[in-house]
């Protein structure tokens, strides 16, 4: 059986002070969960902060993105190693938000996926569809196409160090999240496409849905076969919302 995950990503949000009162309830609150992963993807400049509050808790920390290459002339750019120093476990790749606005693309996705293993850190790959793609019945295409850029190049053993996430781009940041239903028709949809290459990593990779999780909607997500968590945002800047999440997903 996967064991359930659920990731908090802060996205562009949090301070010093605000983080401290975050982490020590969210600490607290899943301190009893023993049937869940939870993990906070925090902003580079706190990552020592998680790493000194979190360690030895049953949270885990790690970033929202990385450099493919591991050092250079890239100015503001985080390498792999330098996450490792911190002690990430984890580091969301590809996220919707990232490929609209950052022009991030299939190919520098796959880059940094890539980066991530071989410095010994699980990414967070994530796919997802927009609006007009979903209206026109292109998210098989999508979706497909986004986990091919790995498949493809790396082949699906690769998978077995990774976490996959599906986010909608229309149900992100949003209150009109995806149905059980339709997220686990996409989730199926995945597993189904990686079954073809490998049966075993198929059925042993994890695949978190992402997009406007609440405690409201988490327990019939959950319930889903092939959903094995969330991708949390704006709940997880509520230390009552995200632990509830948690012990949904426990």
């Amino acid at each position: 059986m996967r064991r359930k995950l659920v990731i908090g990503n802060w996205k562009m949000n949090g301070s010093i002070a605000k983080n401290q009162l975050l982490l020590e309830a969210v600490i607290a609150g899943v301190q009893d969960l023993h049937h869940v992963d939870c993990v906070v993807c925090v902003p580079y400049p706190y990552l020592g902060q998680a790493q000194a509050l979190a360690q030895g808790t049953k949270v885990i920390w790690g970033a929202q993105n990385l450099c493919a290459s591991e050092d250079g002339v890239l100015t503001g750019g985080v390498s792999p190693h330098m996450l490792v120093d911190y002690g990430c476990q984890y580091v969301i790749v590809g996220h919707s938000e990232r490929r609209m606005l950052s022009h991030e693309t299939d190919d520098t996705a796959a880059a940094r996926f890539i980066a991530a293993i071989k410095a010994g850190l699980t990414p967070i790959f994530c796919m997802g569809e927009t609006k007009e793609e979903r209206e026109s019945d292109w998210t098989d295409y999508v979706v497909g196409r986004q986990l091919d850029s790995i498949l493809r190049r790396f082949g699906p053993e690769v998978l077995a160090k990774a976490v996959l996430a599906y986010e909608p781009l229309w149900a992100v940041g949003t209150d009109n999240p995806a149905t059980p239903e339709q997220a686990q028709q996409v989730h199926k949809f995945i597993r189904h496409r990686i079954a073809k290459c490998d049966a075993h990593v198929a059925k042993s990779v994890r695949i978190l849905y992402g997009g406007s999780i609440q405690p409201s909607n988490a327990p019939a997500l959950f319930a889903m076969h092939d959903i094995d968590g969330g991708l949390v945002g704006r709940c997880s800047l509520d230390a009552q919302a995200f632990v509830a999440i948690c012990a949904a997903a426990n």
